[in-house]
């Protein structure tokens, strides 16, 4: 099977992958409810985490991880480094959302939240990709 075949394949489950999960989120989180000075007097406003972003984006960082170790430990074939990588995770993942909820946040004015959905990103992708690599290796 080629790589871009793969690639394809494995992008398809990634982006259906998301999708359950920004679903499940969508259903199962609690909104805040509150009334916003900015969006009219006694207007409601429904807040919001990013919780289903920052969950894919840290799966996301493990399965690369999990995906450069299987290239380098076990010689695993470019073409299976990039169905994982490009593909699942690449489906998976969003930086695009990641970006306009920070956004959000910023324009609801909510600057802590903007900052830790930053700073959680980053974090705890870097450590997510970090134990991808170092669980393949232990193997």
């Amino acid at each position: 099977m080629t790589a871009a075949a793969l690639v394809g394949i494995f992008g398809v489950a990634g982006a259906l992958l998301r999708f359950g999960i920004d679903s499940w989120f969508a259903h199962h989180s609690s909104r805040q409810t509150v009334r916003a000075g900015n969006h009219g007097a006694g207007t409601p406003v429904r807040l919001h985490w990013p919780w289903a972003t920052l969950l894919v984006n840290v799966v996301g960082c493990f399965i690369i991880g999990a995906a450069h170790g299987l290239t380098v430990e076990l010689g695993l074939g470019a073409e299976w480094q990039a169905a994982l990588a490009t593909g699942l995770a690449g489906g998976l993942t969003t930086f695009s959302s990641w970006t306009t909820a920070t956004v959000r946040l910023l324009s609801e004015e909510r600057l802590g939240s903007a900052a830790v959905n930053v700073a959680a990103n980053l974090v705890l992708g870097l450590a997510a990709a970090a134990a991808g690599i170092a669980l393949v290796s232990a193997v």
